[in-house]
């Protein structure tokens, strides 16, 4: 159920609200936007008539929500979810967010020289793998602790954001005073058990689309996150295993629009997995911004041709250049603008 107050209602009116709610078994989420109170009750109570809210003081109005993702649908922050973070980034505004950087986190040689070329091209977030989830158990995993630790600190050299993924529980406690923001990786969408514990943590997430899920269940896997109290959501369109064959994933650039449609929670593109070819990169990219994305996270490396991870799907750092010159040209058409 939501139960929308009125502009600027009298705060002892919210509280009676969300104590009724209580009464009647809801778990009560709250939020507020500039000038409304939203409270989203979840959960299974028992027989309640949704009339009764509506005619408590200070209530706008109340419905029940007929979807099965109650916190993500855009019932529940119709203005949108803006994540700011310490340095001023804001995702989620009028502002495209790039993050760009190294599939994996090599050496701190590699990982200062990814930071200062993507901080030269024009992103706010360093992007590298510190623990890397292959299909081959003999491929390359990452540096661990390690890689970690030099993400940190080419980030503060550079004033980069750090994002990173995060593969299972028992690392969560590990990253924090390291990143500043954990990425779930498409194997891990519905690793529901990881997506739980994160609702706990008070830290930005971005969540990708697995493999093979549809719409709804990338919206029921974020509810996950929302339900334990993290508002502070980003999801991420990075391509779709189909028949074709010819590029690594294909891109589902049609889903941009649509999860900007069905949720609050800021939209980003990866068009690095969703075609696995440095050579459809940039014009997927130009295309998940044309469909209302609010990011992209991209990978590059300084020598592609000897990256230990994802190499062919790695931008050279002039053509990252390239892409975001032809991105500031762009924004603007669809009313964004890229720093």
């Amino acid at each position: 159920m939501i139960v929308a107050m009125q502009d600027h209602a009298a705060e002892e009116h919210i509280q009676a609200v969300i104590e009724r709610m209580v009464e009647l078994g809801f778990n009560v989420h709250r939020t507020t936007g500039t000038n409304q109170t939203i409270l989203a009750g979840v959960g299974t109570p028992g027989h309640f008539d949704v009339a009764e809210f509506g005619v408590l003081p200070g209530v706008y109005e109340a419905y029940r929500i007929s979807s099965p993702y109650k916190l993500a649908g855009k019932s529940f922050r119709p203005e949108g979810t803006q994540i700011r973070f310490a340095n001023g980034v804001v995702v989620g505004g009028n502002q495209v967010i790039l993050m760009a950087g190294p599939c994996s986190v090599e050496s701190r040689e590699q990982i200062l020289a990814s930071a200062k070329l993507a901080k030269r091209a024009g992103a706010q977030f360093l992007r590298g793998g510190a623990f890397k989830p292959r299909s081959s158990p003999y491929s390359f995993q990452g540096m661990g602790l390690d890689g970690l630790k030099l993400l940190r600190e080419v980030s503060d050299e550079t004033g980069l954001l750090v994002i990173t993924e995060v593969m299972e529980i028992s690392q969560i406690e590990l990253m924090l005073p390291y990143i500043d923001t954990f990425q779930v990786g498409a194997r891990n969408m519905q690793n529901f058990n990881l997506l739980r514990e994160l609702g706990h943590v008070r830290k930005p997430v971005l969540l990708k689309r697995g493999i093979a899920a549809t719409i709804e269940e990338v919206l029921l896997s974020a509810e996950y996150i929302l339900s334990g109290g993290n508002y502070e959501l980003m999801l991420c369109e990075r391509g779709i295993r189909t028949f074709e064959t010819y590029t690594r994933n294909t891109m589902d650039i049609s889903a941009i629009p649509v999860l900007k449609k069905l949720t609050h929670l800021p939209v980003f593109g990866d068009p690095s997995h969703g075609v696995g070819r440095r050579d459809l990169v940039p014009p997927m990219a130009l295309a998940s911004v044309a469909a209302g994305a609010d990011g992209l996270l991209m990978e590059m490396h300084p020598n592609p041709d000897k990256a230990l991870s994802d190499g062919a799907q790695s931008l050279f750092p002039e053509q990252l250049e390239k892409l975001v010159a032809q991105l500031r040209l762009l924004a603007p058409v669809v009313g964004r603008s890229v720093a």
